[in-house]
């Protein structure tokens, strides 16, 4: 496990959809740099915010599945 994943669980559900805000709003920046044609400061950047978007997604998911009563 990476530290970047250990710092997003440790954060509560508040933290993590603040979080996802941010990650949203930095990829719409960037889209919007490509699509205007001025290069990024760092291309793989992009990547590597879309997969910390997944990762908040995947962990917001788990947490309210371990909240949910099974059945």
């Amino acid at each position: 496990m990476s530290k970047k994943v250990k710092e997003l669980k440790e954060l509560g559900s508040e933290g993590l959809t603040k979080r996802l805000e941010e990650m949203k709003k930095e990829l719409m920046k960037y889209r919007g740099q490509i699509s205007t044609g001025t290069p990024t400061e760092n291309p793989g950047q992009v990547r590597n915010v879309k997969r910390t978007i997944a990762r908040i997604k995947t962990i917001v998911k788990l947490k309210k599945e371990d909240k949910e009563p099974k059945k």
